[in-house]
């Protein structure tokens, strides 16, 4: 194995063990938001209040991720990846080591929903400046030909996470009381999060700074002011890979996060039964991740990212038929959840950030994919909220929810075929240009 292989995968596993664990904190909360945080922190005598304040507190997280973007692309795009994908590991991991000690409402009344609300603006600033550093460190460390494969490896990050994260609730759940969950188990999962930080910070102590940004440096390229460049010469990618990522984040939301609370609140399903059906489901997804960004090296990207967005959003109505009818049924309950999250989600989620990557110049690229993707996070986050109030507008039923989706869906297929059209045009007008100079 030559010395260039050995810096890609030490950087892939970089990537794929910071971008684990820090789906693995923020999926943590997002579930014992709806099963513990709800009555422990936000007590109500309408449990339906309590579900949506912990959700809000949830939301928090996604409304300061592009804060934490602008930020750290700033200074990814000026000093370098390296030594930002360094802070923000730290401030992800103390944050959700903080969230295993706060003490409950009973225990110090309001400061408790205080304490917890500026723990997840922190993490969600971590967040926010973590996942474009993670994805560009294998994306521009990459050949050109495989960057759609390597960059889907460190998305596999939000699977796995996802899989420890149940796992863990799910072994906890079932070996303890509810008493004694409720009472300290859930902290167990967030103290101990602070072991895979510190291997994190471990392996990215040793990386070197990516090709691209290296070149930008040593020509002097360095965008005085990112943010400014990216929004006034890139409006047109910045635009489109906001609508084409919206999906991304809505249909993620709905299955990890709302349907959990949704199969145990609403249709009565067991706890373990959902956990394990989503430890299932993220299995699935790390398995086919790779292969569907492995796909895009082969096919238009953009193209494939289009229909894969309409097929996901559509796939939300039998899904939630299913979990409405048959909640009695564990096997059907698993599929309605397996398959279009673990498997066609796959081709959405292990595509959107090389096509978000495929959008800027390295000068900008932290700070462009950065803003866009974390922006479009800001109003996913609210998916859970949203999707509490409509089926309570609704009187308990999910069709509001699944048509919110496809709205979701219709916008992403719509503008991630503008992206493909633009680089087909691109295409076209570099050929013609290259037969001129020939002719």
């Amino acid at each position: 194995m030559n010395v260039e292989q050995k810096t890609l995968n030490r950087a892939v596993l970089s990537s794929l063990i910071g971008a684990t664990i820090e789906w693995y904190d923020f999926f943590l909360f997002g579930v014992v938001a709806g099963v513990v945080l709800n009555k422990l922190y936000f007590p109500s005598a309408n449990p339906a209040v309590s579900l949506m304040m912990a959700y809000a507190t949830f939301a928090v997280g996604f409304i300061t991720r592009p804060l934490g973007g602008i930020v750290f692309g700033h200074f990814g795009d000026r000093v370098g990846r390296k030594s930002v994908l360094v802070a923000t590991l730290i401030i992800m991991g103390v944050a959700t080591f903080l969230v295993g000690l706060v003490p409950t409402y009973a225990q110090i009344g309001l400061w408790a929903p205080a304490l917890l609300l500026t723990i997840r603006v922190f993490q969600g600033i971590g967040l926010g400046g973590e996942w474009g550093g993670s994805v560009l460190m294998a994306y521009e460390f990459a050949p050109e030909n495989k960057r759609g494969f390597y960059t889907s490896i460190p998305q596999m990050g939000l699977s796995i996470g996802i899989l420890l994260a149940s796992g863990s609730l799910a072994l906890l759940s079932s070996t303890l009381s509810d008493r004694e969950f409720m009472a300290w188990g859930w902290r167990v999962c967030f103290l101990v999060s602070f072991v895979l930080v510190l291997v994190g910070l471990w392996i990215r102590l040793r990386l070197v700074e990516t090709p691209d940004f290296a070149k930008v440096k040593e020509r002097h390229q360095e965008a005085r002011l990112p943010i400014a460049s990216v929004l006034k010469d890139d409006t047109r990618n910045v635009l489109l890979g906001l609508g084409a990522r919206h999906i991304d984040g809505v249909f993620f939301n709905i299955f990890a996060v709302f349907a959990v609370s949704y199969l145990i609140s609403t249709v009565h399903v067991a706890r373990n039964t959902v956990l394990v059906a989503l430890m299932v489901g993220a299995a699935a997804l790390t398995v086919f991740i790779p292969l569907a960004g492995r796909l895009s090296d082969r096919v238009n990207r953009a193209r494939l990212f289009s229909v894969a967005a309409l097929i996901s959003a559509l796939s939300v109505f039998p899904a939630f038929y299913v979990m409405r009818n048959f909640g009695g049924s564990t096997v059907l309950i698993w599929l309605a959840i397996i398959i279009p999250y673990g498997v066609i989600y796959s081709a959405v989620y292990g595509n959107v950030a090389a096509l978000q990557c495929d959008l800027f110049e390295p000068r900008v690229r932290y700070t462009g994919i950065s803003f866009v993707y974390q922006t479009t996070a800001t109003i996913a986050g609210l998916t859970a909220l949203i999707s509490t109030a409509l089926v309570r507008l609704d009187h308990g039923k999910p069709w509001m929810v699944c048509w919110y989706v496809l709205l979701s869906g219709l916008l992403s297929f719509a503008c991630a075929s503008a992206i493909a059209r633009g680089r087909a045009r691109s295409r076209a007008a570099g050929y013609a240009t290259l037969s001129k100079e020939t002719s």
